[in-house]
């Protein structure tokens, strides 16, 4: 096969256009080059010399490179062939990240960039001789690729990626959609190693993995892997006895009453039996699965009852709270109001026994000041005849000394017809009358102030 499958029509068709002009210029100059020289050992042109592969056409957007997927098997491999000839073979369909010859056994691997380009080498390279042996190339088998079943109905590509990422690095998650693209319930999703891969296959052997709502978990198998592209031609089946004791009969339709025909009739009823069994079984599982289903839509009509109980009586748990908090907090609001209360009656208090007892003592030293009662008055009369500081001239009135007042002292005589008036000891303005002096008022001898 020749290998220019690029879209570009710029680069189809360039061998064989090469080779034609080449062979018109040999016409032409026979026994020379373009030039007219001669050329001496020349080589024929190889069959792949003139294509050319332009390697971006072949990348999709967003598509992932060197994956599994576009990973080679290349058997019947010449004994003692190296990685740098394979290669070198492969050259033409880009740079490979991964090359591994065995070369005991003549088998290799080979990771191309992408899927295209694989399926491009394996459709060009498969079944050609290179040094001296037709090679097999293959698509490797994926180690690393489950089988999931019982998908949920709303369940995209995306979606069933992001659920199997946590087990490890994703290369491809694909649901798979009959021809008219509705889902039936099965999906591949495909690992870039295989401990991710036996790690997703543990993980949901032993617990239930729930992709959506709905309470129903997927199942994960290893994915068998089947070759439905190029199948078994005739050249690769093994003619060995039993293959030709079979090929002894051409096909054919077996003729009726025939010992074949009977034996024939036998085994398609076990296969219709076959058939109808299945479909009973299939029948039962559909039945379970929606008596499961209508089962399980009452337990959810009835947790949702109870998760809604369950959230009203927190509710109401947490109200209650709240009511009791906000109790406490009135409580203590109105006791640090009634205290407050309290100071200020007991400031108001404290304030009217202070003023009272001010005022108490401002009277107390009023009458101090000149204020007293007239016994005690007379008191000191009787018990001072001549106290000291006290001016007893009949022309003035007794007053002080060393008062500083500076009032007019009044005469014994005062207006006519009164008696003299004394002034009050530290200078007080109230005034008291007294009678004529008499023998108290003077001593033996006269003191004069």
């Amino acid at each position: 096969m020749q290998g220019n499958r690029g879209p570009r029509p710029d680069h189809q068709n360039h061998g064989p256009q090469r080779r034609s002009n080449q062979h018109q210029d040999q016409q032409r100059n026979p026994g020379g080059d373009s030039n007219g020289q001669h050329t001496e050992n020349s080589e024929p042109p190889s069959a792949n010399a003139g294509i050319t592969i332009d390697l971006q056409n072949f990348r999709k957007p967003g598509e992932k490179t060197y994956t599994q997927r576009s990973r080679l098997f290349v058997g019947n491999l010449p004994t003692g062939v190296s990685e740098q000839e394979v290669e070198k073979l492969f050259s033409k369909y880009g740079k490979p990240s991964e090359i591994f010859i065995n070369k005991d056994r003549g088998f290799g691997f080979i990771r191309l960039e992408t899927k295209t380009m694989a399926d491009i080498a394996k459709a060009e390279l498969d079944d050609t001789q290179f040094r001296g042996r037709q090679i097999r190339v293959r698509f490797a088998t994926h180690g690393a690729a489950l089988s999931v079943k019982n998908l949920p109905q709303f369940v995209s590509n995306e979606l069933l990626e992001e659920a199997f990422s946590v087990f490890g690095q994703v290369e491809r998650a694909i649901v798979i959609v009959d021809d008219r693209g509705r889902p039936i319930g099965k999906g591949i999703v495909e690992f870039t190693s295989k401990p991710a891969a036996r790690k997703a296959l543990d993980r949901c052997s032993d617990g239930a993995l729930l992709l959506t709502a709905f309470p129903r978990p997927i199942t994960v198998e290893p994915m068998d892997q089947f070759d439905e592209d190029e199948g078994l031609p005739e050249r690769l089946i093994n003619k060995n006895q039993q293959y030709h004791k079979e090929r002894e009969q051409p096909p054919r339709f077996a003729q009726p009453g025939s010992f074949e025909y009977e034996y024939a009739m036998r085994w398609k009823a076990l296969l219709e039996m076959e058939k109808q069994q299945f479909e009973q079984v299939d029948r039962n599982i559909k039945e379970a699965q929606e008596k499961l289903e209508a089962e399980l839509e009452a337990a959810q009509h009835e947790h949702q009852v109870m998760l809604m109980r369950q959230d009203l009586m927190r509710r109401q748990e947490e109200l209650r709270r709240m009511e009791e908090m906000h109790n406490q907090e009135v409580q203590k609001r109105k006791q640090m109001e009634l205290r407050q209360e309290e100071e200020r009656r007991r400031r108001e208090e404290d304030m009217r026994l202070h003023s009272e007892e001010i005022m108490r003592r401002q009277q107390e030293g009023g009458f101090k000041a000149g204020n007293f009662p007239e016994n005690r008055e007379q008191d000191l009369r009787i018990h001072m005849p001549g106290g000291p500081g006290m001016n007893r001239s009949p022309l003035v009135g007794n007053a002080p000394a060393g008062t500083g007042n500076n009032d007019v002292r009044p005469t014994l005589g005062g207006a006519a017809g009164n008696p003299p008036i004394m002034p009050m000891p530290g200078g007080g303005g109230a005034l008291f009358p007294r009678g004529p002096p008499g023998p108290a008022d003077f001593g033996h001898k006269r003191r004069r102030f």
